[in-house]
């Protein structure tokens, strides 16, 4: 991973699957002063009860993510988890679970609402979290100097949740993963932490099986309500005058899907970009969409750091410190200070 984003292409229809239904339901893992803030976080569902009423119970887990392309909003890893037994029929069979990206954002928005819904059979049966990576989380993190490029931070934060789910006492027998990178490299990593769980990383994960399709579902809910709330401040400014972007008739700022690719997503950019700032918590930085803005020939602010020419390029730390001992001082004495006898001699 290079330390900028490769854009992603993608077609007419492919965006508007990707761009955030306007009343996309806000789940209870869209914490939105921490989105507001920049802030990544994770949330997890309580134990459904069909598993809490009897822990030893033998459960399927599923992991997929949400956002990894978009120059716009967070990216969320999400993994479901419920009764071995239920995967293709409650799942498959019963609610037509599958990859996020051919449902409508209707439908995925309909789907997540069961199962945050009590009295329904989804409620009861399956258990989900959330791992909400900011937009400003992960530009800082591979811009850093250390880069902690996207695949480390996804295979980490996959981990994490997964390690969490089990610390609550969950009996995983069953993992399956959308890959990350080469599948088979993927997997024997996983193997080696969980050595007695079956793991199955596979390309295509959320369209091969059920839980991974209802994982895919979590993430993209809640990434797109993430999306969503990241409009509140560009609201605020379109009441008062001062936004610059465009709106539906309705209010909300469109920005469309997130993506590059996306022309209202450029758009927006372009015509929202402070010139030395850039933009807020929002935007990746990383991404070479943002870099390209920012550092272009026609840039409307350069900013040349002025280096002084006095001589000193060659200074220590030490030299900005002041020495007793050209005075004639004990450096020992100096640096340590007096022994307690020594100062009561003057007494």
């Amino acid at each position: 991973m290079t330390d900028s984003h490769e854009d992603v292409q993608m077609d007419t229809q492919e965006i508007e699957l990707e761009t955030p239904a306007s009343d996309v339901f806000s789940a209870p893992s869209v914490h939105k002063p921490d989105v507001l803030a920049g802030r990544s976080y994770s949330h997890f569902s309580p134990i459904p009860s069909q598993i809490a009423d009897d822990m030893t119970r033998e459960v399927v887990l599923g992991v997929d993510e949400a956002g990894r392309g978009p120059v716009l909003g967070p990216m969320v890893y999400a993994l479901l988890y419920l009764p071995l037994e239920l995967q293709q029929s409650l799942l498959a069979e019963t609610h037509h679970f599958d990859d996020s990206k051919v449902l409508t954002p209707e439908v995925r928005s309909n789907l997540m609402r069961k199962l945050c819904t009590r009295e329904t059979d989804l409620y009861a049966a399956c258990g989900w979290a959330t791992r909400l990576l900011s937009a400003r989380d992960i530009s800082a993190n591979m811009l850093a100097p250390s880069q902690y490029n996207l695949n480390a931070q996804a295979m980490d934060a996959t981990i994490d949740l997964i390690k969490e789910v089990m610390a609550k006492g969950v009996n995983v027998k069953e993992i399956y993963i959308d890959t990350i990178g080469r599948p088979e490299v993927y997997q024997k990593k996983l193997e080696r932490i969980w050595p007695t769980v079956r793991i199955t990383v596979a390309k295509k994960a959320d369209s091969l099986y059920p839980v991974v399709s209802a994982a895919s579902v979590c993430a993209k809910v809640t990434r797109d309500a993430a999306l969503d709330a990241c409009y509140e401040p560009y609201h605020v400014a379109a009441g008062n005058g001062a936004f610059n972007g465009k709106s539906n008739g309705e209010g909300v700022v469109v920005w469309g899907s997130g993506y590059p690719s996306d022309v209202r997503t450029t758009t927006w950019l372009k015509q929202n970009m402070d010139p030395v700032f850039g933009w807020g918590n929002e935007c990746r930085f990383s991404w070479g969409t943002a870099k390209e803005l920012l550092e272009g020939k026609n840039a409307d602010v350069k900013v040349d750091w002025p280096v002084d020419d006095d001589g000193n390029g060659d200074m220590r730390m030490t030299d900005f410190f002041a020495s007793t001992n050209e005075a004639g001082g004990d450096e020992l004495v100096d640096w340590f200070g007096k022994r307690v006898t020594e100062e009561m001699e003057v007494f």
